[in-house]
């Protein structure tokens, strides 16, 4: 598994009548793959894996790993509540074909550290999938600590990890502990470039659904060593990375990838599209960041 990269946790498309969307779902990973993107993360946040049923996560997981072909990793997302639960999406990615899994701590019950470790190494030991461990404190409110990431050391196939715990210095800090021994990806969209620059390999990207090309840019450039050329799209960018700090980051990003005609608004309840002032203003920084689009 080749954790280097841009990974698009992509959103889930839907019709108006809430069926999945795969012809649109189609169209927009054609884009993300011309662009240059390095795998795809299906069922996270911005994929509304909170509201899709069984069946539609086997589906959505089913249909991407065969329209992809391979080109690029599949990677499936685990967020559960009970461990039995997060076994079975492990098994069920294997069967699928996935070439890997993001997996969150526990939902809803806040696990203390023995209970977290011991959830992460049971789902490890279960699979041969390597695996990145989501690590967001500030949206899932469960820290995984240097200490705890010593002990899943010996998970062999725990390769990676999706850095969102919004301190860059915490990219140092595992370096400095680990060496090499974890990959590390920035999971926040408004930190990526200053993370890759400090040593992530990475980058866990939201609004690279509606911008892949200029995401993809950004990590390269940096790769390359070319920081101005990097930081002159990234300042254009930031505005509109900021809509992936949002609870409304669904929404916010759907629009945006309604603008550039790769996807559509609709969303699962209780997630309703945007209205009033607040749509005006989301699209207002949408429509000034396309009509402002850099050449690359």
């Amino acid at each position: 598994m080749n954790w280097n990269g841009v990974f698009p946790a992509v959103t889930t498309k839907f019709h108006a009548d809430g069926s999945l969307d795969m012809p649109l779902f189609f169209k927009n990973l054609d884009f993300q793959l011309a662009s240059g993107v390095h795998g795809i993360i299906l069922g996270g946040t911005l994929g509304e894996s909170s509201a899709l049923s069984t069946d539609e996560k086997i589906t959505l997981t089913r249909e991407t790993v065969n329209y992809i072909q391979g080109r690029v990793p599949v990677i499936l997302n685990i967020a559960e509540g009970a461990t039995q639960d997060a076994l079975f999406w492990a098994k069920k990615a294997e069967e699928l074909g996935a070439a890997g899994l993001m997996i969150l701590p526990p939902m809803r019950y806040a696990a203390d550290a023995r209970e977290v470790v011991t959830y992460f190494k049971t789902v490890a030991n279960s699979t041969k999938l390597p695996m990145m461990i989501y690590n967001n404190p500030v949206d899932y409110k469960t820290l995984v600590t240097i200490d705890m990431f010593a002990e899943l050391a010996e998970c062999e196939n725990i390769q990676a990890i999706k850095e969102s715990t919004r301190d860059i210095s915490n990219v140092t800090r595992m370096i400095n502990r680990f060496g090499d021994r974890y990959k590390l990806l920035c999971g926040v969209d408004t930190l990526a470039m200053e993370e890759l620059v400090m040593g992530a390999c990475g980058w866990v990207a939201g609004l690279v659904c509606a911008f892949p090309k200029e995401t993809v840019t950004i990590f390269n450039l940096v790769q390359e060593g070319k920081m101005e050329e990097a930081r002159k799209i990234y300042r254009w960018f930031l505005p509109l990375l900021e809509l992936d700090i949002h609870p409304k980051l669904v929404q916010y990003i759907k629009l945006a990838e309604t603008h550039c005609g790769i996807g559509s608004e609709h969303v699962r309840a209780p997630r309703l599209t945007l209205i009033g002032e607040e749509r005006e203003r989301i699209e207002r920084i949408i429509s000034e960041g396309i009509a402002k689009r850099p050449k690359l």
